[in-house]
Formats: structure tokens, C-alpha cells, sequence
């Protein structure tokens, strides 16, 4: 069933009195608009995780990087021998694991990991880390956390998304990503469909645009002739996502959006480029079609302010790129509070879609669907109580203690520690 924007956009406010002490924003359309972040803030402040069933300090003796090839795993030990494992986003660790080495792993030995919310905001600031900030330094941290998650489960006895609240998805409808810039709309269409075939997923997602490339499409014409081709082939019962990567700037991104809007899209993700706020929110506030964003985002107080502002209405954190799945859970309880859902983002690779739904299963206001790119089917694992299947377009979410998946030992023993 299509979703369609829910929200009524506010009107200019009266005369405000400046002895308020509210910040004021003034829109793109002239609106004067009184910013109360009180409801936002108070959610900042509450904690996530539920570890009331560790009495007793979690101390880490050891933190581990290890590396077989391009994969990279994180395995946390305490002093009593618990264990915990991870694994990380490939792609960027590949590049990134000198920041978790250096930077991360000597923070957090000897830390009690029951106090994680505090220790986020301390390994922030130490070494002046906070100076890295964006995927350099949160995809390291990610790693490190869905270890540490993994660890605190299997003690308490809990699932992840146990860790993180109340259980409310114990299955998670997919959408199918697909990425086929540079392909003709007839080319792109036929792909889009096997993939769909492949999964049985009721939703779908597809580039438009050319990538942050100023109004130039790959190739030109393509998305023009694919938002109707899309639609005509898929029909009325298909739910519809597209991602533009920022391709366009204001007038091109609203012109592009009402073409969404004529053929019943579900949402348009990124019409301008990640950073431009100001522009994100002019294009939101002259469409109807929602618009998603917060992939790239790599700030608290940023995605605070598009909440507030009605910039975005999905947002899209990446449980990887913003440093974890606690970090991700105050955005989406920021959004919950503000009647937005949550959709996050998925980085392809290692584990992504496992921490995925987990995360997804504590998310009281998570959309309907959510990014799929794929099993990871080079990672020897069993699930107990998962097949890890999509079966007519759903995934069973795992309920075994931390992550829910023993991954093969000796996989695991071919892996070098990295120092």
C-alpha cells in the first residue's frame, strides 16, 4: 500500500517575542519559524540500552582487530572470558582500520562497556578524535560497537534489538536496492525486474540522477523515461523508492520530484546534495512526495535540526556510518517524536544487513520496508532460529543472544590480529 506525506506543513508564525530566548529560523519561503528543541533534547538524553540484568562490571581485557584478506572482524574479550564478535564494513575498512587501532582500540581496553552511552561521548573527545568525525572515524567505532553489542547480549541473554528496547518487528519487509546508473531506462528496468524476482520484495528502490553531478543524468534522459517506465512495469501495488545521491540542485530536484509525484512514488532519498540543509528543506517544503535523507549525515545536532525544520520526512541514518546502532537509535526516537519514520540505511557487506535488522526490530516508527543489497553468502555462518532467507519479500530477525549468528571457527582462525 502506497504511503503518502502525512504531515501538514506549518504556516508562518505570528509575532514572536524575543524575551522567549528560542532561537528563530527563517525558511527559504520567507516563513519566520520559533525552533523549542526541548522535546528533542530531552530524548538525547535518555539512554538506549537496557542493561539492568548486568549487575556486575563488564570489564574489556582485550580488543581486537583481525584481518584475513579484505575482511576485517572485531572481537572483544573480558577478563572473565566473554566473548564478542563483529564485522565490519569492508569497503571502508579497508582504509579506515589504522583509525580503529590507533585512535579506538587502546580508549576502550580496560573500560566497563556496561557504561557504552558515556563511553561514546568520551572516546569522542579523546586524541581530539572529534577532528575525524564522518565515516573515518564512526565506521571504525560501528565496528567495534556491534562487537561490544554482541557481547553484552550473549551475558544478558538478550538479542540486540533487545538491547536496544522493546522487540516490536520480529520480521522485516525488504525493499530491493538496485544501482544501475549508466544503463539505458530499458536496460535498467530489466535488471530492476530479475532482482525483484529474485527476493519476491514488494518494494523497490532505484537511482536516478547522476550522483552529486549538478543536474547531468547517466546517461542523459535516462530518468526522465524511467519514472513512468518504472511504474508502468512494476504497477499501481508496487511500492516505489527513488534515490537521486544528490544529483540535483533546488529547481531541478522539484521539477524531477513532481514527476515522482505524478506517477505515486513512495519517496525521493538525497534530491540535493547530503549538506545543503537550507536546499533540503526548500525542496521538502514544495513536494509532496516525502523526502528521505541522512545517509552521509555524521552529526547529532544536524539531524536534530532537519527533524525540527520538517527538512526530511524519513530519515535514513546508516547504522555503520553514524557510528553505531545507539547513536542511530536517539535520530530515530528524535523522528518518532516528531510522527517521521525510520528507514535506515544499509553500507553493502560483511554483516550490514544482520545489524540492520536488529536495529530495525527495537524501531517502534521503522517504515514498511527496508534496504536490501544481498546476503552475505562468503561468510561461513549458522542462525539457530533465522533461516536468513527472504521468503515472499521478509526476513525472520534473529532472537538468539548478541548478534543470534556463530560464525565458523575456523574462518574465524585464518583471520591475523592487526597491530
Amino acid at each position: 500500500m502506497n504511503r503518502r506525506r502525512d504531515f501538514i506543513k506549518k504556516t508562518a508564525l505570528g509575532a514572536l517575542i524575543p524575551t522567549t530566548g528560542l532561537p528563530l529560523y527563517k525558511t527559504g519561503q520567507g516563513k519566520i519559524r520559533q525552533t523549542d528543541y526541548s522535546e528533542l533534547d530531552r530524548i538525547l538524553e535518555e539512554p538506549v540500552l537496557d542493561l539492568s540484568a548486568l549487575k556486575e562490571p563488564v570489564i574489556l581485557e582485550s580488543v581486537e582487530l583481525l584481518r584475513f584478506e579484505d575482511n576485517f572482524l572485531c572481537r572483544v574479550r573480558t577478563k572473565d572470558g566473554a566473548e564478542g564478535l563483529s564485522v565490519g564494513n569492508n569497503f571502508q575498512m579497508v582504509h579506515l582500520y589504522p583509525i580503529f587501532t590507533n585512535r579506538i582500540q587502546p580508549f576502550f581496553i580496560g573500560k566497563d562497556v556496561r557504561n557504552w552511552e558515556q563511553l561514546l561521548e568520551e572516546v569522542y573527545v579523546y586524541q581530539s578524535n572529534y577532528k575525524l568525525q564522518n565515516l573515518a572515524f564512526w565506521v571504525p567505532l560501528a565496528t567495534l560497537e556491534f562487537a561490544v553489542l554482541d557481547l553484552l547480549g550473549k551475558l544478558s541473554q538478550k538479542s540486540i534489538g533487545n538491547l536496544l528496547g522493546d522487540v516490536y518487528h520480529s520480521e522485516v519487509a525488504v525493499y530491493q536496492a538496485n544501482n544501475y546508473r549508466g544503463k539505458s531506462a530499458l536496460e535498467s528496468v530489466e535488471r530492476i525486474r530479475q532482482n525483484v524476482e529474485e527476493t519476491q520484495a514488494r518494494a523497490l528502490k532505484f537511482k536516478v540522477g547522476g550522483r552529486m553531478s549538478k543536474n547531468a543524468d547517466y546517461p542523459p534522459g535516462r530518468t526522465e523515461e524511467l519514472i513512468p517506465l518504472v511504474r508502468k512495469t512494476f504497477g499501481d501495488d508496487m511500492v516505489i523508492y527513488a534515490d537521486s545521491n544528490g544529483s540535483y540542485t533546488p529547481d531541478e530536484a522539484i521539477r524531477i520530484g513532481r514527476l515522482m509525484e505524478a506517477y505515486r512514488y513512495d519517496f525521493y532519498e538525497e534530491p540535493v546534495p547530503f549538506d545543503w540543509y537550507e536546499e533540503t528543506l526548500q525542496v521538502a517544503e514544495a513536494l509532496n512526495v516525502p523526502i528521505a535523507g541522512g545517509e552521509q549525515e555524521a552529526s547529532m545536532h544536524t539531524f536534530r535540526w532537519l527533524i525540527q525544520h520538517d527538512a526530511l520526512q524519513i530519515v535514513q541514518p546508516d547504522i555503520y556510518y553514524f557510528g553505531g546502532m545507539v547513536r542511530s537509535m536517539k535520530v530515530a526516537k528524535m523522528a518518532a517524536a516528531k510522527g517521521k519514520e525510520c528507514t535506515p540505511h544499509i553500507s553493502g557487506g560483511g554483516l550490514g544487513y544482520l545489524y540492520m535488522m536488529h536495529f530495525v526490530s527495537a524501531v517502534p516508527n521503522a517504515g514498511p520496508y527496508h534496504e536490501f543489497k544481498g546476503f552475505n553468502n562468503e561468510l561461513p555462518l549458522e542462525c539457530p532460529t533465522s533461516p536468513l532467507t527472504s521468503e515472499g519479500g521478509v526476513v525472520k530477525v534473529p532472537t538468539g543472544p548478541g548478534s543470534g549468528v556463530i560464525i565458523d571457527p575456523d574462518f574465524i582462525n585464518k583471520h591475523k590480529e592487526v597491530v
